[in-house]
């Protein structure tokens, strides 16, 4: 990928030294983390961040189609790849794993009834990994 600060000004985001450690750390995490599991592995490196400029920072991204918000469990993770995309979530371990899935379209005749922003796919199960060790 390329560099992080070039990528947030072709998208119209000031390249701020929080705003570029938050998207790569995204960019080296892409495990789909929480504004918590953000805060904690930044709050060392970074000790003025605060959640509220995690959540923020993290918004901005949306807004500007870098970054996509993923609800899982009432709780939402962070996903890099914007691309329509399925989801697996491990019911053992945890793990959120993308999938080269898309999701369906609706129909002519139903999409014409709704203006639909956006769509997730989840598949729920017991991973690769887990089913091998028990």
């Amino acid at each position: 990928m390329e560099n992080t600060s070039e990528l947030l000004r072709q998208h119209d985001i000031k390249p701020s030294f929080t705003r570029v450690m938050i998207f790569d750390y995204l960019k080296e995490n892409l495990n789909h983390p929480t504004v918590d599991e953000i805060f904690q592995a930044l709050q060392t490196s970074l000790p003025t961040l605060s959640k509220t400029t995690v959540y923020n920072t993290l918004d901005l991204f949306i807004d500007k189609h870098l970054v996509q918000p993923l609800l899982m469990n009432q709780q939402k993770h962070y996903d890099l790849i914007t691309d329509p995309h399925a989801h697996f979530k491990c019911e053992r371990c945890d793990t959120i794993f993308d999938l080269d899935v898309k999701p369906p379209k609706l129909d002519k005749s139903t999409a014409a009834n709704y203006h639909v922003y956006g769509t997730q796919l989840i598949y729920r199960g017991v991973c690769e990994k887990c089913q091998k060790h028990g």
